[in-house]
């Protein structure tokens, strides 16, 4: 569904002449209701594939634990292990907003160890943004 308006908003499908979607057109097109895709991608390869064909969002995630590593569930995957692979996806693509996942214990603890886990993402990672899951009880490591 293209939105393209007078205010200047358009499709994340639309070619971007080698530009990243930002989490700002993320906002846009969640504002004007545009249906769009998020896969997952643990390597150049991949991710390279799925941003030539115009895939908006590529999350690396702890699951990586399971598919790359080999371990029965998440717990084991640390920061260590997904910082590489966040490098590695964002080293494969030009278009796709790529996100971090944070693993479980790199944000439980305190705000400022989200915030450091977080960091490593988007500076030695070159995530984009990232992701953390626990809803209500996390909340306070994100709020502004």
């Amino acid at each position: 569904m293209p939105i393209g308006t007078a205010q200047g908003t358009r499709s994340l499908y639309e070619p971007r002449d080698g530009q990243r979607i930002t989490v700002h057109d993320i906002q846009q097109a969640k504002q004007q209701s545009e249906r769009f895709v998020m896969l997952t991608a643990y390597d150049t390869l991949v991710a390279g594939i799925f941003d030539r064909i115009g895939v908006p969002l590529l999350l690396v995630g702890d699951t990586s634990g399971e598919v790359v590593f080999g371990y029965p569930n998440t717990v084991p995957v640390t920061m260590d292990h997904l910082v590489p692979l966040v490098q590695a996806v964002v080293r494969g693509t030009s278009h796709a907003l790529v996100v971090g996942d944070l693993p479980f214990g790199a944000y439980q603890e305190s705000a400022e160890a989200a915030l450091a886990a977080g960091v490593r993402h988007l500076k030695e990672g070159g995530a984009q943004a990232v992701k953390l899951e626990g809803g209500r009880p996390v909340a306070p490591q994100v709020k502004p």
